[in-house]
């Protein structure tokens, strides 16, 4: 009777973990990967965001978005310093987790 309560216990946990809900971000994310997924409505989207050094010293917000499986749209946002990018990266997750987004990996 135990066996079949804890198998149910750790299927609901690896269902939880695969559908991203209650992941948690990394302290400095330098990285993300969003997705959206509706069905219902023909919606496949994801967004993946990076943070990368220039060469003048600053720190550059990769963005790139689109449909799941195609090349999507790229963006390049310049910052002073990384502290500024991972800021901007920070508030563009959690604009885009109001929107429907999960957080996939970062």
């Amino acid at each position: 009777m135990w066996q079949h309560r804890e198998m149910a216990i750790s299927r609901r946990r690896s269902r939880k973990a695969d559908s991203g809900v209650g992941q948690q971000m990394s302290l400095f994310p330098v990285e993300a990967l969003l997705r959206r997924i509706r069905p219902d409505r023909n919606e496949w989207r994801y967004y993946r965001l990076s943070i990368h050094r220039d060469l003048f010293g600053g720190a550059t917000l990769l963005r790139q978005w689109g449909r799941i499986g195609t090349a999507g749209s790229t963006r390049v946002d310049l910052y002073q310093d990384e502290g500024e990018a991972a800021n901007a990266l920070t508030r563009m997750i959690r604009y885009r987790k109001k929107r429907g987004y999960a957080l996939i990996g970062g």
